[in-house]
């Protein structure tokens, strides 16, 4: 596997992720991620699951988009706002109005990598960690 080249990713994963909310209670994600090639040559990025906390859960989906540009892979959101860069060598930022996301994609072997998201701002402080495997 070729984390660097989102097309090597290309199909269902099994996702957990720990939200460590600092300002609430600790969450968690279990479902699947999807990544797979459509027509225009982008790869389609959906997960879906329930999130759960103490007392509660709810279904969880979001979908993403990843297509190549002259300057490299770009995460972008489904409405086609840029999220940030895809790259596995180096963090990656996103600020979001006064939020600051400060994450990570790391390859962890040929059937698994995970993403990790440090996000702060005046209503938010909390480590997100998703993990992928085949």
């Amino acid at each position: 596997m070729d984390a660097d080249d989102p097309r090597d990713l290309v199909g269902t994963w099994q996702l957990t992720r720990r939200v460590d909310d600092r300002l609430g209670p600790v969450r968690h994600v279990t479902g699947t991620s999807e990544l797979s090639l459509i027509d225009d040559g982008r790869v389609r990025w959906s997960e879906s699951g329930t999130m759960t906390w103490d007392g509660g859960s709810t279904p969880f989906t979001r979908t993403l988009f990843v297509e190549l540009r002259e300057d490299g892979w770009w995460v972008t959101f489904d409405d086609g706002r840029d999220f940030h860069p895809w790259d596995t060598d180096s963090p990656v930022v996103h600020p979001c109005g006064a939020d600051l996301y400060e994450g990570r994609i790391e390859p962890k072997g040929p059937d698994a990598w995970s993403v990790v998201w440090n996000v702060t701002g005046p209503a938010k402080d909390y480590t997100m960690t998703s993990h992928l495997t085949r």
